[in-house]
């Protein structure tokens, strides 16, 4: 999978001229679209297909400072899953050096319709599959 690009903005910085570190936060949740997207399932066709996938707990450590005009990569890998749950692990770089700036992981779960957790493996068995196989591949 490619990693997902982000140029910083100004407005992600704070009063020292780095990025503010809830910014980081959002940034995975940018890589994990981008993830879902590459896999063919983005969250449009999640939604429209009556699923979600909320956040349960996120962790980030920060390495290296990010400013204003730097670019970066973030690089989401799936970590966990089982069907019901998913861990992803999220590095992110600096685009023309490769330094490490955060990482991190999200943890989520798959709801239906009505708002309780699903099994993937019985409800969408071709997305469980993608997911499964991102799993094996790392």
């Amino acid at each position: 999978m490619t990693p997902c690009e982000h140029k910083v903005q100004y407005y992600e910085t704070d009063g020292m001229g780095i990025v503010h570190h809830s910014n980081y936060i959002r940034w995975f949740e940018e890589a994990r679209v981008d993830l879902l997207e590459q896999l063919g399932y983005g969250y449009d066709r999640i939604e429209a297909e009556g699923f979600s996938s909320p956040v349960l707990e996120v962790a980030c450590q920060y390495k290296t400072m990010t400013r204003f005009g730097d670019t970066v990569h973030i690089f989401a890998h799936v970590v966990e899953y089982n069907g019901v749950r998913m861990t992803l692990h999220y590095e992110i770089c600096d685009a023309q050096t490769g330094v490490l700036r955060c990482q991190g992981e999200s943890r989520h779960c798959f709801m239906g319709r009505d708002g309780r957790p699903v099994s993937l493996r019985r409800s969408w068995p071709a997305l469980d599959k993608v997911l499964s196989a991102q799993l094996a591949d790392e």
